[in-house]
């Protein structure tokens, strides 16, 4: 890219897309294109929202190379034997059923509902007790909040860490990525807050130390960037296998699909392009990692909340990649 492709996009962000705080371009491991926006830089820590359940993923595939995690067809109440619903049915549901977005769940998508969610002091409790309702198992029920608190659930009871030291043990720090603390929001105000917060460094978790599956996760664009390399080097990173390939296959392969948007969906992943194969971290607010392995490209774009923001493939595949 010249200066003037540059400027081009530069333009285009602060005219349309105002709320991004960070752009990295890395292709084949060189970067391209680095810039900053909203008053951020390189350290600046954003709520990066759904970009955490495809994190997780990674976790899960970490842990069952160590052993803690075994078949994904195991029956999630296994890992709940506290939990006995009155529905038979709910004991079919499986952990790859969590790890695809196919387990029903009882609530409906609504203010309400995310505030008795937020309100909970225990977010496992509060959702088993949503598990079920109409939607059969095995059908496409993307949840973004309420349903991958499980997924962190079955994980910590796995390694027996939470799921923030089990992730700094494992992932975070071989990377160079500083996730400094488990954070507690007390307040509706507190959470608005965290949301817009360029500064805050951590996960957020609940009154039992339980770290969220589906947002809450504070990362830079730098980060995400080491995290869309570890995928490309196919989960290496400085000669240490951090990932299984194994599992990385299984994870940007499709195994369900939203029919609403045209997408498949891998392991937590969004699966945009099954044949190169192109896939797709997503968070509130136009976030992504946007990975492309056949052009063995990079793309981490971090942005501040702002309501419905669903563009951001469009940008990256019109407006950035026909500059490289």
């Amino acid at each position: 890219m010249n200066d003037e492709k540059f400027a081009t996009i530069q333009q285009k962000i602060e005219l349309d897309y105002e709320n991004i705080t960070g752009v990295i371009v890395q292709k084949k491991d060189q970067l391209l294109y680095e810039k900053y926006f909203n008053e951020c830089n390189e350290t600046s820590k954003i709520h990066v929202y759904s970009i955490a359940k495809s994190i997780l993923s990674l976790l899960f595939g970490i842990a069952q190379k160590q052993g803690m995690i075994n078949e994904l067809d195991r029956p999630i109440l296994d890992y709940f034997p506290e939990y006995r619903p009155k529905d038979s049915n709910i004991g079919t549901i499986t952990l790859e059923n969590l790890l695809t977005m196919t387990t029903p769940y009882k609530y409906k998508n609504g203010p309400l509902t995310y505030i008795k969610y937020f309100m909970s002091k225990d977010w496992t409790k509060f959702t088993l007790k949503q598990l079920g309702g109409k939607h059969p198992i095995g059908q496409f029920n993307y949840t973004p909040l309420i349903g991958p608190d499980l997924l962190s659930a079955i994980l910590a009871r796995s390694t027996k860490k939470s799921v923030l030291e089990f992730a700094r043990e494992e992932l975070f720090e071989p990377l160079g990525i500083n996730v400094e603390k488990a954070i507690q929001l007390k307040s509706a105000k507190e959470q608005m807050a965290f949301n817009q917060s360029t500064t805050s460094n951590g996960w957020v978790e609940d009154n039992t130390g339980l770290n969220a599956g589906g947002w809450g996760l504070t990362l830079s664009t730098r980060d995400l960037t080491r995290l869309g390399q570890l995928i490309l080097n196919q989960g290496n990173w400085k000669n240490q296998q951090i990932i299984p390939e194994s599992w990385l296959q299984s994870m940007q392969s499709k195994h369900s699909h939203w029919a609403q948007e045209q997408l498949d969906y891998g392991y937590l992943w969004w699966v945009v392009d099954p044949s190169k194969p192109i896939i797709a971290a997503m968070g509130d607010g136009g976030n992504i990692l946007y990975i492309d392995h056949e052009k063995e490209l990079v793309v981490a774009i971090t942005a501040l909340f702002k309501e419905n923001v669903y563009d951001r493939i469009d940008f990256i595949q019109q407006e950035i990649l026909p500059l490289l």
